[in-house]
């Protein structure tokens, strides 16, 4: 790409599943030639609650050297990729937390037309993958940006089948390869994007 674009894949993950999808996101879209940053939203589950599942507690002890996500990997972004597990159809507090921020940057005009996509993960196959992507779909749309799903871009969307995002169904494992592919080819169409768009609005500015 001619443009060096800029992706932040921030997302919230309890035990493993949705990190192991971010990793995937952000490995595309460095193959695409991307500088990106990982970032996770900060915990807000009481200690004791984490406590009780190993799993859980497992899975916090070896990301602790992720950075946690700010309010300035928005900035630094041309695209802004999440991920979440569902909560009853909708995003996971913790992202949702980092999300309600974000006041100021709207206000200002900060959000606007950057790239946003999304991928997430349930317990079941019905379990609020497509209400839970719609849902931050909703804020992308206050934010002004420029909604970039995987749609039916890659053949491994046919064998995933949502275009909405890369979606996991925890109940049946940890993510294999197509959803890791899925996410590998959300990651790259992305970035390729972003730097369209990136690239356009640098030649526009240039006349």
């Amino acid at each position: 790409m001619d443009q060096l674009v800029k992706v932040a894949v921030i997302y919230y993950s309890a035990t493993g599943n949705v990190h192991r999808l971010a990793e995937a996101v952000a490995e595309g879209a460095e193959k695409a030639g991307a500088e990106v940053r990982m970032r996770k939203v900060a915990e807000l589950a009481p200690q004791e609650v984490i406590d009780a599942k190993p799993e859980w507690r497992q899975h916090r002890e070896q990301t602790r050297d992720i950075p946690e996500a700010t309010t300035d990997d928005l900035d630094w972004a041309d695209a802004v990729v999440f991920g979440t597990p569902t909560r009853y159809g909708n995003p996971a507090s913790q992202l949702k937390q980092f999300i309600d921020t974000t006041g100021s940057m709207w206000l200002q005009g900060r959000l606007a037309d950057k790239v946003y996509s999304a991928f997430v993960s349930a317990g079941t196959n019905h379990g609020g993958l497509e209400s839970t992507l719609l849902a931050l779909s909703n804020t992308f749309y206050h934010w002004g940006g420029v909604i970039v799903p995987p749609g039916y871009t890659d053949p491994v969307q046919f064998r995933l089948g949502n275009p909405y995002g890369t979606s996991h169904v925890a109940g049946a494992g940890a993510p294999g390869e197509v959803e890791l592919n899925a996410a590998r080819h959300q990651g790259r169409r992305v970035a390729t994007i972003a730097a369209a768009l990136k690239a356009g609005r640098a030649a526009a500015t240039a006349r």
